[in-house]
């Protein structure tokens, strides 16, 4: 079973996301961000479950998507490493996810 580490950066990408929802609907937002941590530790068990979109290809990093929200993370031998969450509708580019993960 992997560890499951999460990064600032990712951890307060997930909060401005919920922070946004939550002006329209707190408990849609509260349940948002508990199918995302329910998500990345069922990762735990199956690390390379996470997909790997076109753009990720031929790197080290993988996502997994909850709609709304993406989630970028890297499996680092036994570790997984939540990297970064953003809206599925904005730009993304692999330059992007490497300037998080740092």
């Amino acid at each position: 079973m992997a560890e499951l580490i999460w990064t600032l950066p990712c951890l307060e990408n997930l909060d401005e996301i919920a922070d946004y929802i939550a002006l329209d609907n707190p408990e849609a937002a509260k349940n948002l961000i508990k199918k995302i941590f329910y998500e990345a530790e069922t990762l735990t068990e199956f690390p390379q479950s996470g997909n790997v979109p076109p753009e990720l290809q031929g790197t080290s990093y993988r996502r997994i998507v909850v709609p709304p929200v993406n989630v970028y993370y890297r499996i680092d031998g036994d570790k997984m490493v939540m990297i970064h969450a953003r809206r599925a509708e904005r730009y993304f580019s692999v330059e992007n996810l490497q300037s998080y993960d740092k």
